[in-house]
């Protein structure tokens, strides 16, 4: 494998002739409802760099949302699922089981946060993860009803569409949804200090919040699970005061309700811990991940107490595809690249360094309301200036320009106004200052 260099070069005016070509024979042959972020077509990718078929060499500030935690084509993910494409590619699981699905359910069930007997079982994407933890928990339960929270993503299925709060673009024109869903506010601490300081920075109080909500509208003696992000992803990396999560932690203890962490986006190294639930301590029920698991292969498991996860029939739960080999592979070398290389360590690193050139950005510039997030998932909330309100027109012109700069960078938030940074671990400290450095000359010019 040819190294790619680490260095951004732009060769074409962006969008490339090549990646033009292709752009217009997307239109003319996927569907308009497959969006794309970047007018650029990738041909090669590596540690923190994308290259397009233009030759133009971008600085990667996106990992394809969280997913290349480790870096693109990392060698010991190259060199596994290499190894096990020239042995079988797919058997199905349920048919003709192999050792992979099972050395990864290990892995996850020594990972995760809690020291009990636990169980896990693979899928494909986010969603169908997400999808089962909530089948399970009405399986353990008995009963119906799931509380997830203000600005929550959850997956683009039918009943995740009905747990993620943002109507556009994930949910409009698609209903109905699945029922016996409802929502309570989320501690959102930047938003929150308009109400005032303490339910700004007190998460008990905010979580004590959340849960009159929940007792008033639903009830516990019908609720199955409480999901939630332990930190937000498209919602716009809302980092919940603390003590929020311990607090609704305790209460579904209490009430024989199955707490679910949705660690999709957080998972894997990413918030400087290896799930962004230990930050605080808390050991879920119930936790969900699939992105950064394969670095770049679709997988996905649900993991939790023994006795949850095996309240199931058997074979209630599954999929074809469900732990695919290949898949598993990937996931094993990824896991032994995050352990080996102490990346762990690496996103708390990264953190400091964004936080402290974002924070200085900050002070000199009263449009950015807000720097947040852990480890390497950091976001500015972008605002009119010195006021809270919203500035999504920014953000959206911060982004374009990035792009046209070479540096891959993604917007979220309910409001549209968050710039996302979810670089891979595996980028330079040099190529993250130069990245941010674009972005600093772009918000002076706007």
């Amino acid at each position: 494998m040819t190294p790619l260099e680490q260095s951004r070069h732009l060769a074409t005016a962006i969008p490339g002739p090549r990646s033009q070509q292709l752009i217009d024979r997307k239109a003319a042959a996927v569907s308009r409802g497959v969006g794309t972020t970047m007018p650029v077509y990738a041909a090669r990718a590596q540690g923190g760099i994308v290259e397009d078929v233009d030759g133009n060499r971008l600085i990667d500030l996106g990992s394809g949302i969280a997913v290349t935690t480790i870096g693109n084509a990392a060698p010991r993910v190259v060199e596994a699922v290499g190894a096990q494409t020239a042995q079988f590619t797919h058997t199905c699981f349920m048919v003709t089981p192999y050792e992979g699905y099972v050395a990864v359910a290990e892995a996850l069930n020594r990972l995760t946060p809690g020291d009990g007997e636990k169980r896990s079982a693979l899928f494909n994407s986010g969603s169908e993860a997400v999808e089962n933890a909530i089948k399970i928990a009405r399986s353990y339960t008995h009963k119906s009803a799931v509380v997830s929270f203000d600005h929550a993503y959850h997956g683009r299925t039918n009943l995740t569409m009905a747990l993620t709060a943002k109507v556009m673009p994930y949910k409009h024109g698609f209903g109905p949804f699945a029922p016996e869903i409802y929502r309570a506010p989320l501690s959102y601490p930047f938003r929150d200090a308009e109400f005032g300081k303490e339910l700004a920075t007190d998460g008990a109080l905010a979580a004590r919040r959340a849960i009159d909500v929940i007792d008033k509208q639903v009830g516990a003696d019908n609720l199955a699970a409480v999901i939630i992000e332990p930190i937000q992803g498209e919602g716009g990396f809302i980092v919940p005061a603390e003590g929020f999560l311990p607090t609704l932690l305790e209460w579904c203890r209490a009430n024989d309700v199955v707490f679910i962490a949705d660690e999709v986006q957080t998972g894997f190294a990413r918030t400087g811990r290896m799930f962004a639930c230990e930050h605080e301590g808390i050991e879920p029920d119930l936790i969900v991940t699939a992105k950064g698991i394969a670095d770049g292969m679709p997988l996905s498991a649900v993991t939790g107490r023994v006795e949850i996860m095996d309240s199931p029939h058997v074979s209630g739960l599954g999929g074809t595809y469900g732990g695919n080999p290949v898949a598993c592979a990937a996931a094993l070398a990824t896991i032994e690249t995050i352990e080996s290389e102490n990346m762990v360590d690496r996103a708390a690193a990264i953190e400091r360094l964004m936080k402290d050139r974002l924070g200085r950005l900050q002070a000199e510039d009263d449009r950015i309301g807000d720097v947040r997030g852990r480890g390497a998932m950091i976001a500015v909330e972008l605002v009119e200036p010195g006021t809270t309100e919203p500035d999504a027109a920014l953000a959206k012109a911060l982004a374009a320009g990035a792009h046209a700069a070479g540096v891959i960078v993604l917007t979220c938030g309910t409001y549209g106004n968050v710039l996302r940074f979810l670089p891979p671990l595996a980028i330079s400290d040099e190529l993250l200052v130069e990245g941010l450095d674009v972005l600093a000359l772009l918000l002076a010019d706007l």
